[in-house]
């Protein structure tokens, strides 16, 4: 139990003493440049998706 404990305090200590933590504009604008590639990729895989499906469709339809 006390090996818990001393991960427990040593990992409170690290994160309040040891981690540099991003200022607020900082993650402001990484937090939008997230948004905007996600959004980009999930067109660009939408776009992939319905290419496939209409060439799935035409070769159905053929035989």
């Amino acid at each position: 139990m006390n090996k818990v404990i001393d991960f427990v305090k040593a990992s409170v200590d690290e994160m309040a003493n040891k981690v540099t933590w991003p200022d607020y504009a900082s993650l402001q604008k990484s937090s939008f440049l997230v948004l905007i590639a996600s959004l980009i990729f999930a067109l660009l895989i939408g776009l992939i998706d319905l290419g496939f499906e209409n060439i799935l469709k035409w070769v159905y339809n053929a035989f």
